[in-house]
């Protein structure tokens, strides 16, 4: 699978070096040089310095080939901005944005955007937690 990413924070460093050990062909996208030294030394994908919003950076990551596209960056708008581009504009198939406000996360999956929402999962998480504690 050819994977896009935007963002190689945390997450999305941690992604592109999971897709990358199972073989998937994975480019990624940032803004910030530095962040790239987040990927192991051995990490055979590509890394694109730029905007995930800037289509001359999409087809650079080689966007027009992709199998999916995932926006992975702190910023809500640009995951948001970077993923319909991606599905709009490049007709990607599978596009998933990372979105941190559970309520813009709620309007952007009522309008067919695929969503990740750490707060929502994380808040789910810690409860089921809390509640197993109460329950020993």
């Amino acid at each position: 699978m050819n994977v896009v990413i935007m963002g190689c924070g945390r997450v999305g460093s941690r992604v592109a070096t999971l897709l990358d050990d199972e073989g998937h062909q994975v480019s990624v996208i940032d803004t910030n040089q530095a962040a790239f030294s987040r990927l192991p030394a051995d990490f055979r994908g590509g890394t694109i310095l730029g905007t995930g919003i800037d289509e001359d950076v999409l087809r650079s990551a080689g966007i027009e080939e992709a199998d999916a596209f995932l926006s992975l960056t702190e910023g809500d708008n640009r995951n948001i901005m970077a993923a319909q581009v991606a599905r709009e504009v490049f007709g990607v198939r599978e596009v998933v944005a990372r979105i941190y406000d559970p309520a813009r996360e709620e309007i952007y999956r009522g309008l067919g955007l695929d969503t990740i929402c750490p707060t929502r999962l994380i808040g789910d998480l810690v409860r089921e937690k809390l509640a197993a504690a109460v329950e020993r």
